[in-house]
């Protein structure tokens, strides 16, 4: 692009397009507020009773929309929700970790209705892609008839530039491979579904913004603790993903250690610090990453890793806050939700203690979603990029 253009600004809608636009926009509406009649989809969505009942007339024909049972009130005809349909669209979703990987079917509420992990040292892409091929197919026999044939994509959390973690997860040399793999090459050889691909802490945000405490704030912060952290950013009731796909990307965020020395985030408030404690304890590593989660064998490394989690994240927050005016800092990751809470807890102490003239920290809370947030973001990422508001 010449560097004196001037970009435009979005196209304006034609007939069609203002059409789809209102169909996301009612779909959106019911997926936040749960089931709704027509009259009051009118009142959340500024659309007239006669364009909201086309087009639930539409959506319901098109297998989206499910009609409730009629509600008298005290004036007039009874209303009649409508909600969404749950077999109406189904993906698959796969997190591509550092170390696991977990692939998943869901449906349009939200509902996981199979899943599966595995765990390694490092992934690589013959592995992965043997794992998601198998996987599909053992996932669809579950599935009934009309389930399968309203599949509508497949989509694939995997962190940005995973090959240049090779030295921290110990891979060998072969292991940078993963640069040259074209993600939509591989997949087609598995499926015939469209491919959607996210930053994996992007694909937790969203997650966390459709299913869990997003809804409840239309601005807000979001990090997830993995092997390595990432985070995400909402703003006006909409994920972000930047123009490259890298919005969020707090790892990077230069945080000051105990000891006044500088480091990226995520070399201070990760899941493979942990892990290089529990080895150096002479612990099972594995045993970190293992569901159902129960990490009290690690309770003497975990205060340690909280207490130096925590303060990092507090610097972390005062910087994204210096940025923009965020209602909330929302914290979760892949550990049991006791450590969320402690972790959350000790991050607002910390934050207490930070010199914050001329700027307003948000609180920091608790997410919802858990340690599956980046495979329920995956799943989602079909699903919601096609019918609904992002």
């Amino acid at each position: 692009m010449d560097a004196n253009e001037i970009r435009r600004l979005s196209e304006g809608f034609n007939q069609v397009g203002a059409r789809e636009h209102n169909e996301r926009l009612i779909m959106s509406a019911i997926q936040r507020h749960g089931e709704m009649p027509g009259t009051d989809i009118a009142k959340w969505t500024g659309l007239s009773p006669q364009t909201v009942s086309n087009i639930l007339r539409k959506l319901e024909t098109e297998g989206f929309l499910l009609r409730g049972m009629p509600k008298r009130g005290r004036v007039g005809k009874p209303s009649v929700p409508m909600a969404l349909d749950p077999d109406g669209a189904l993906s698959f979703g796969l997190k591509i970790g550092r170390r696991s990987a977990d692939l998943a079917v869901m449906n349009l509420h939200g509902q996981i209705l199979g899943e599966s992990k595995i765990t390694y040292r490092y992934p690589m892409p013959e592995e992965i892609f043997g794992y998601l091929a198998n996987g599909i197919k053992e996932m669809s026999r579950s599935l009934t008839d009309r389930q399968r044939q309203r599949l509508c994509g497949i989509g694939i959390a995997a962190p940005s530039e995973i090959w240049s973690w090779s030295d921290v997860l110990d891979a060998p040399n072969d292991f940078k491979v993963w640069r040259d793999i074209d993600f939509s090459v591989e997949v087609s050889r598995i499926s015939g579904l469209p491919l959607f691909t996210e930053n994996d802490a992007t694909a937790a945000c969203r997650a966390e913004h459709f299913f869990g405490r997003g809804r409840e704030f239309a601005d807000y912060a979001y990090f997830f603790v993995g092997s390595f952290i990432g985070g995400g950013v909402v703003l006006n009731n909409s994920v972000m993903a930047g123009a490259r796909g890298n919005a969020g990307a707090f790892g990077s965020l230069r945080v000051m250690q105990s000891d006044g020395r500088e480091v990226p985030l995520m070399e201070a408030a990760s899941l493979y610090l942990l892990e290089a404690e529990i080895v150096r304890a002479g612990g099972d590593r594995a045993a970190l990453w293992k569901e159902p989660q129960d990490w009290c064998a690690f309770e003497p490394l975990l205060e340690p890793w909280i207490a130096h989690s925590a303060h990092a994240l507090a610097h972390a927050a005062r910087s994204v806050a210096s940025v923009l005016d965020f209602e909330v800092l929302l914290i979760d990751g892949a550990f049991p939700p006791s450590v969320r809470a402690r972790l959350v807890a000790q991050v607002r102490a910390e934050i207490e203690a930070l010199d914050m003239r001329g700027v307003t920290v948000p609180r920091p809370e608790e997410a919802a979603v858990g340690g599956n947030a980046r495979v329920v973001g995956a799943a989602a990422a079909p699903i919601y990029a096609q019918y609904f508001f992002q």
